[in-house]
């Protein structure tokens, strides 16, 4: 089976972003997925093998569970195969890592003059105060 193939489906690529996260039990991800896509254990032990099967688990044995782990090794096939793309949205991507960058520059250079404007003193509203008041006296 392709990789792709073996990632076209949704559950298979949930399970392996358990696995990314770290070991688990067989009985660990058939609860998670079960729960999120409503499918038999049944269901999840055959997703298990596809990816057993093609490289992307490994599995061992621990008394009576069987704790999986994720092979990254399918991955890199996708990743070279990928790489032709990149070419597409890497410059974007930097386009908009610029702009962010921009954008985080110019809000710390107006919280840095909010910061360094003068505070009027008590002393000086109550001056700007009184003479306000004078004026409307008048």
């Amino acid at each position: 089976m392709h990789a792709f193939d073996v990632l076209a489906d949704p559950v298979r690529r949930r399970l392996l972003e358990l696995l990314a996260e770290g070991e688990r039990s067989s009985g660990d991800m058939t609860d998670i997925i079960q729960t999120e896509f409503g499918v038999t254990q049944s269901a999840v032990s055959q997703h298990l093998k596809v990816l057993r099967d093609n490289g992307f688990a490994t599995v061992r044995v621990d008394g009576a569970r069987r704790i999986y782990a994720v092979n990254a090794e399918p991955m890199q096939d996708i990743d070279v195969w990928l790489d032709r793309f990149r070419a597409f949205w890497a410059p974007k991507l930097e386009a908009l890592a610029t702009e962010i960058a921009r954008g985080k520059r110019q809000r710390r250079l107006a919280d840095a003059a909010k910061t360094t404007e003068p505070e009027s003193s008590p002393a000086a509203d109550a001056s700007t105060a009184k003479s306000a008041g004078t004026r409307r006296a008048r």
